[in-house]
């Protein structure tokens, strides 16, 4: 029960986001329902699947844990450090700067790191597809901007290093926090002493 709901949320949260890099289905629905009417559908549909990511997933852990390998423990060690510069990666996608302008997508490039890095400390079913589904779509996305005319993100002004100094900073803020506090208490899985 619980892999069929993570199943349902993954498939709205990466099926709206998949509609983004579609840009003739996109403008229709935009044409449809107005920039202002998109923006609120693709939020609710965007929450709508995290809830049931969520939901799906505490389920599945509770009542159906399906083990499909078994990682080394260093895997565990070898995420943990890394996913500290995929966090900056994805903050410097939002305070951009010389970061921005040598990986263009920081985003897709920490999504993508962060996947792959939990894919390799997990070895469950449900996180095989949770963590393989972000990743295959976080590839096709890349793939797509590079195929498409217009820039696909918002203007946000490119600084320089203070900028690349910022998202450093307010990364290592936001990776303790996620280590410390989100992961134990939201996840309900220790990264930190595990």
């Amino acid at each position: 029960m619980g892999l069929l709901i993570l199943i349902a949320g993954l498939a709205l949260f990466l099926g709206v986001h998949t509609l983004t890099t579609l840009r003739g289905p996109r403008a229709a629905v935009i044409a449809k329902l107005g920039e202002g009417g998109y923006k609120i559908l693709y939020t609710v549909v965007s929450f709508a699947g995290l809830a049931l990511i969520a939901w799906g997933f505490s389920i599945y852990r509770a009542t159906g844990w399906i083990n499909v390998w078994y990682p080394p423990v260093a895997m565990r060690h070898i995420a943990l450090s890394l996913m500290l510069p995929a966090v900056i990666l994805v903050v410097a996608s939002y305070v951009r700067g010389n970061i921005y302008l040598k990986l263009k997508h920081p985003m897709l490039a920490g999504v993508k790191l962060w996947a792959v890095l939990h894919l390799m400390s997990n070895g469950d079913l449900g996180s095989i597809i949770l963590f393989g589904s972000v990743l295959a779509w976080a590839v096709y996305d890349r793939i797509s901007l590079k195929r498409r005319e217009d820039p696909g993100a918002p203007p946000i002004p490119v600084g320089g290093v203070g900028n690349d100094l910022i998202a450093v900073a307010v990364g290592v803020v936001v990776y303790a926090a996620l280590a410390f506090a989100f992961h134990p208490l939201v996840i309900g899985v220790p990264v930190i002493g595990a």
